[in-house]
């Protein structure tokens, strides 16, 4: 992939996070740089309490920074403080979530499961309920519309999961360890589903993973090691 000549959609730069003060302060994250580009799919990896989390949620603009600038599709949202006032409306519009456990609500069906994301947008109803149906056609799990949670099968809910997260089009999706509760095989068609979807959207993915049978299906893989990148272009494949 071209990647160089494709649109900057994640732009990182000197991002750190520290918590507490003095001799208790804890530097999860040191002066990262970090470009993701659209068609992209890349991983965050490196041992627990490494900072993987912790950036992804920055990204997601649900944990704020220390210091440090943030531009996602283009938009500058952090220089040192929250350059947006509604949070909730900017990950609504940019980004979205995917996540080990598929956390559908038990009590919808998976159609409604992601029209609710539609309606929290401010869509209508029929007009959630055509994009749900839509996106579920589009990830080959339209057949089980109907169907509660408790019946899907694992690879199954994850891709109404999926389908969540592309509600409202975003181009930025977050995955956390996306395929650890999938055998190889489910896991290895969430991958190639999750590439597709970066291609075919224009939309950049970053999961977080411990998952090695699949850091194959990666453009590129990040190291994280006591809160710092180790090389800022990340290990091409």
């Amino acid at each position: 992939m071209s990647g160089q000549t494709r649109d900057a959609i994640v732009e990182i730069r000197g991002l750190s996070k520290h918590y507490g003060e003095g001799h208790t302060r804890v530097d999860a994250l040191r002066d990262l740089d970090l470009t993701v580009r659209a068609g992209e799919v890349v991983a965050l990896l490196g041992p627990s309490g490494s900072g993987k989390t912790t950036l992804l949620n920055i990204i997601g603009c649900i944990v704020e920074p220390t210091v440090g600038n943030i531009r996602l599709d283009g938009e500058e949202v952090y220089d040192n403080r929250w350059l947006r006032g509604d949070l909730r409306r900017l990950r609504l519009d940019k980004i979205g979530f995917i996540f080990q456990f598929h956390n559908l609500l038990p009590f919808l069906n998976a159609r409604d499961n992601v029209a609710v994301v539609l309606r929290l947008a401010g869509k209508s109803g029929p007009e959630a309920q055509r994009r749900a149906t839509e996106l579920l056609d589009y990830l080959e799990v339209g057949s089980r519309k109907d169907s509660m949670p408790a019946l899907l099968s694992g690879g199954e809910a994850q891709r109404v999961a999926i389908a969540r997260a592309l509600a409202n089009s975003p181009r930025i999706i977050l995955a956390d360890e996306p395929t650890a509760a999938l055998d190889s095989k489910r896991a290895g068609i969430v991958m190639d589903l999750l590439r597709k979807l970066a291609a075919e959207h224009d939309a950049c993915i970053i999961a977080v993973t411990h998952d090695e049978k699949i850091y194959d299906r990666f453009d590129r893989l990040f190291h994280l090691r006591d809160g710092r990148l180790d090389g800022a272009e990340g290990d091409q494949k």
